[in-house]
């Protein structure tokens, strides 16, 4: 309603409703947003898996996705038919496919083929897990023997030996173990 006088002109609005929104299941969508290809991290070959996997994390995390490693896929529930629901769920399902296959890139070519039948993100960060934590088990004992083994010897200097003894405790800090001072 409009109303004139003294020149000032005074509209009225009629109430605007607010909409009310649906309850939905805590399952935001995962919006992928562009990454420069400089940030990709080096394709896994079987090497390095604790460096790779910490890099790749942190790709999945700038590219919004890296939730799709722990989550389960959500069920749709035999009642359910709210197409909010079931939209919600199609997003996840897009999004873990797009994550899944993010991590399937970072493979090399080898690997690939031989977890290309992982149906989720999840399945597959937990396989590549199970695998290659255990190897790198066997390599902290490696190094473990190597320290525990190494010997000093009259035909090298001290200080090339010293650098060696080196490179083996840096590799011991590499592994997350720790040496008393007393060691």
């Amino acid at each position: 309603m409009t109303t004139e006088s003294d020149n000032v002109v005074v509209t009225e609005l009629a109430p605007v409703a607010t909409p009310t929104v649906a309850q939905v299941p805590a399952m935001p969508i995962a919006v992928p947003i562009s990454v420069s290809p400089g940030e990709k991290p080096e394709k896994f070959s079987g090497l390095n898996f604790k460096r790779w996997q910490q890099k790749m994390l942190f790709y999945l995390t700038t590219l919004n996705l890296a939730r799709f490693l722990t989550e389960d896929a959500p069920k749709l529930k035999e009642d359910e038919h709210d197409i909010q629901v079931i939209s919600a769920i199609d997003a996840w399902k897009h999004s873990d496919f797009l994550c899944r296959n993010y991590v399937m890139n970072g493979l090399a070519d080898s690997l690939y083929n031989v977890y290309s039948d992982k149906k989720t993100t999840k399945e597959l960060w937990e396989s590549l897990d199970r695998k290659y934590k255990t190897e790198d088990a066997g390599a902290k004992k490696f190094v473990v023997g190597r320290f525990l083994d190494y010997k000093m010897v009259d035909s090298k200097t001290v200080v090339s030996q010293v650098q060696e003894l080196q490179v083996i405790l840096h590799e011991i800090h590499a592994e997350g173990m720790m040496l008393s001072e007393t060691f």
